[in-house]
């Protein structure tokens, strides 16, 4: 009788305990945001435990020029996150039996103009950015005129015949251009246009009503404009729009931060994957600059615990996706207006890393 009593006694200790620790940390957050200063951080924050939302703020103006405010429900461009959806995208045709993660992409896309990239690059090296694709974000797109991309084959002739960073499967370079390439085999292989496949396939099961690809001269109701700041080197922001373009599938949906904590809970519940598919885009595979990747999905194991997601980054655009896989906490930041990484929206990334998964501030 007398241990029943203290396991009994022992285990109500350690439900107080872990509930007197979360709601430790709740509070720090909610008094973190109470304090967050315009002046430091525009955008939208949402904040999520045990898949309840516990915070959604908005910060900050969505035009300077016309001081309209940023809302929670504001629509921000969120640069790389779209690769998580592209990931998906590819893992449901590859649970269909529709393509096979090893097998060169010539299979698929007989008529690719590279042939070392048609013959060698498997959709899993393009999904662990190894498949030795350049980012072409960073090249001669910089000068393009970015509204003739209307399709996802119009991006093609930014990278196909270039050489590649290095031979298939050897080195981890991150890689718009394989994300690209990925589209055009969600394309080849379902019959559908990109886009049509994943607001029919992954923004409808999830619900996610306000995400989508615009064109950059789009008129929208509550969407943030962009301003760069050329990542901190300047001091007086401009307008983003001639650094962006439509989205292709590697980056530049335009999303809100509750339809992505939608993406966020479809994604880990089962609605978007199978439970082993899932878990295979969860799996480290291969080291990245700072994080591991699964497929199409950073895998931070640097801290107390691991933290799934993506970030984007881009001229006036900085968003993080982030689900923190011990104590059940996601977190979703978009900004539009980009930092020195130190600054706006990775100070606010870095708040929630050091709270809930104890990341040593850098000094």
């Amino acid at each position: 009788m007398k241990s029943k009593i203290s396991i009994h006694t022992a285990i109500a200790l350690l439900l107080f305990l872990t509930n007197s620790f979360g709601q430790t940390k709740d509070s720090e957050i909610k008094n973190f945001l109470d304090n967050l200063s315009p002046n430091n951080f525009s955008g939208t924050i949402l904040v999520a435990n045990n898949d309840t939302i516990i915070e959604k703020r908005a910060f900050g103006l969505a035009s300077i020029e016309y001081g309209i405010p940023n809302k929670v429900d504001t629509k921000f461009n969120i640069a790389s996150i779209t690769k998580m959806i592209t990931a998906v995208a590819t893992l449901q045709l590859y649970e269909n039996g529709k393509i096979e993660l090893k097998r060169p992409i010539g299979e698929y896309l007989p008529n690719y103009p590279n042939k070392l990239v048609r013959d060698s690059v498997t959709i899993h090296q393009l999904l662990t950015h190894t498949s030795g694709n350049n980012n072409f974000y960073v090249g001669d797109f910089l000068q393009e005129e970015k509204s003739k991309y209307k399709n996802i084959s119009d991006f093609v002739s930014l990278f196909a015949n270039d050489t590649l960073l290095s031979h298939p499967g050897t080195k981890y370079n991150y890689s718009a251009s394989g994300f690209v390439i990925l589209g055009l085999i969600i394309e080849k292989v379902s019959g559908q246009n990109y886009y049509d496949y994943v607001r029919q396939n992954i923004f409808k099961p999830a619900e996610m009503e306000n995400t989508g690809e615009l064109e950059i001269d789009s008129v929208v109701q509550n969407k943030a404009s962009g301003y760069t700041t050329l990542f901190g080197e300047s001091k007086f922001p401009k307008r983003n729009e001639h650094y962006l373009s439509k989205a292709s599938p590697a980056g530049f949906h335009y999303s809100t931060v509750e339809d992505l904590f939608k993406f966020s809970k479809a994604l880990r519940n089962g609605k978007l994957l199978k439970k082993s598919t899932a878990e295979l885009m969860y799996e480290p595979k291969v080291k990245g600059y700072n994080t591991n990747l699964g497929y199409g999905m950073d895998i931070d194991l640097r801290y107390n615990q691991t933290i799934q997601g993506h970030s984007g980054g881009w001229y006036g655009v900085r968003g993080e996706l982030m689900d923190f896989m011990k104590d059940n906490y996601t977190v979703v930041i978009l900004s539009n207006i980009d930092d020195n990484g130190k600054t706006g929206a990775s100070a606010v990334t870095n708040f929630f890393k050091e709270l809930i998964a104890e990341k040593q501030t850098e000094k």
